[in-house]
């Protein structure tokens, strides 16, 4: 708790008070996906790879339909289809017959192979198997795919985290040096493809050369094609993650996550993946919260300005004073309100403290379930919800608006096209907070009014 200098502070605030930790039995409605989700989000980001889920084949469909819900595009992911017989003598058999379809069917680049927790509970030596395959092959090395595995057992994390382990695990495992430092590399966090796009068109105009990864914008946001991909165009090349070992420095959005499933495995390796590109290779890392906000943005800005030598593209500068002008401009709508937030840390914490910037309040419970939500709401009173679509249930109970963002919205169309960084997705936000607390109040006047 924070040392207050009056005795009216040394009541907390509703943000303080779910700050403090609380036992209780079980999750009820968990806010959080599984660990081998967010995997596959970063395979789904590297050029002609096809996820493997080594486990379950339920594992499997259940991340295709959230995916495919939430981005309206075809997601093929693969699954060893562990059985009884495997979960107790092994997956070796599966894996194998696994990789064999995968090749035969799709020949991909890249094989991105997650662990799920059936797989990592009984001890399954995916390394190993991956070593023995190769083995097994080694007539035909030259042709077979990449492999690239990541430990993602949902018991030890999130999606959020899954993804954040996958990206270390890819670069840890391709990130070759050289010396050669001309590039900068962007790790960007689990942001939206239009997300994705909006920062490629940011460094094309700073004139900086780049390596953005992942980069599922075109995969999982791919223009109309009369014959159906099988393994849809775009993604980070192989090459180009190799080459983030040279990058000249790295960019890192999101705060230090909590990488419970590192802490257990081996208390020192507590890092993200620009870090680890630090301590590695010497490439300087600047992390900081993803630029959602004009405070946030301008520190993004300022790291641009330092590394191009350049000042901000005049189209930029021109979208922060629209964004400034339209924070007058709607002040009076904002401010004073309360918001319910929930999602990934990363993406709380970021929204937590634009909101604070355009004076509404924030409302968020770090590791919490729904349920959880739902009856602390009952305390702070929200005015609002920012999040995904799961937490609409406590939004329609409450009769007060839900601003959708994040992952996953399986119940509006084009989550994939929405903005949410920069100057430019704080803008689309900003507008979509204020029109909804106007309609709610315009849907709840007595009047019918219909000009502000």
């Amino acid at each position: 708790m924070v040392q207050h200098n009056n005795i009216n502070s040394l009541v907390p605030s509703p943000l303080e008070r779910v700050r403090e930790r609380s036992s209780f039995v079980s999750t009820r409605n968990s806010c959080k996906l599984c660990a081998p989700l967010g995997a596959s989000l970063v395979f789904k980001g590297i050029e002609g790879c096809v996820p493997l889920i080594h486990g379950s084949q339920g594992c499997a469909t259940y991340i295709r339909r959230y995916m495919i819900s939430h981005y309206k595009e075809p997601v093929d992911i693969a699954s060893s289809n562990f059985s009884e017989e495997a979960t107790i003598y092994g997956g070796s058999r599966n894996f194998i017959t696994g990789i064999n379809n995968i090749i035969k069917q799709y020949k991909p680049k890249v094989i991105g192979i997650a662990s799920t927790c059936l797989s990592e509970t009984i001890g399954e030596d995916i390394p190993g198997h991956i070593h023995n395959y190769r083995e097994e092959n080694s007539a035909i090395e030259k042709n077979l795919p990449t492999f690239i595995h990541a430990s993602t057992p949902s018991y030890c994390g999130s999606h959020a985290e899954g993804f954040h382990n996958t990206v270390f695990a890819t670069i840890k495992s391709l990130a070759e040096f050289e010396n050669v430092r001309n590039k900068i590399t962007i790790l960007p966090g689990m942001v939206s493809p239009a997300d994705i796009r909006y920062l490629k068109q940011l460094l094309e105009d700073f004139g900086i050369k780049f390596t953005l990864f992942p980069d599922y914008s075109e995969t999982l946001d791919n223009e109309y094609t009369s014959e159906y991909q099988l393994i849809p165009t775009g993604g980070t090349t192989v090459q180009d993650i190799q080459r983030i070992g040279n990058s000249k420095a790295t960019i890192e959005f999101g705060e230090k996550f909590n990488k419970s499933f590192s802490r257990i495995k081996d208390k020192s390796s507590i890092q993200t993946a620009g870090e680890w590109l630090e301590s590695s290779y010497y490439i300087k890392n600047h992390q900081m919260p993803l630029p959602i906000g004009i405070e946030a943005t301008d520190k993004f800005i300022e790291v641009l300005k330092t590394l191009s030598g350049k000042e901000l593209p005049e189209q930029h500068r021109k979208e922060r004073g629209r964004l400034v002008d339209a924070y007058v401009d709607a002040h009076k709508y904002v401010f004073g309100k309360k918001a319910l937030l929930y999602g990934e840390e990363d993406f709380v914490t970021a929204m937590a403290d634009w909101c604070k910037e355009i004076g509404v309040e924030p409302f968020y419970i770090k590791g919490a379930d729904f349920e959880t939500l739902k009856e602390k709401a009952d305390e702070f009173q929200p005015d609002f919800m920012l999040g995904n679509s799961k937490g609409y249930y406590i939004a329609r109970e409450r009769k007060i608006p839900l601003v959708r963002v994040g992952f996953p919205i399986h119940d509006r169309f084009g989550a994939n096209r929405m903005h949410h960084i920069g100057y430019r997705g704080t803008q689309e936000l900003f507008d979509r907070v204020v029109n909804a607390l106007i309609e709610y109040k315009q849907e709840n006047s007595p009047i019918g009014y219909k000009y502000l």
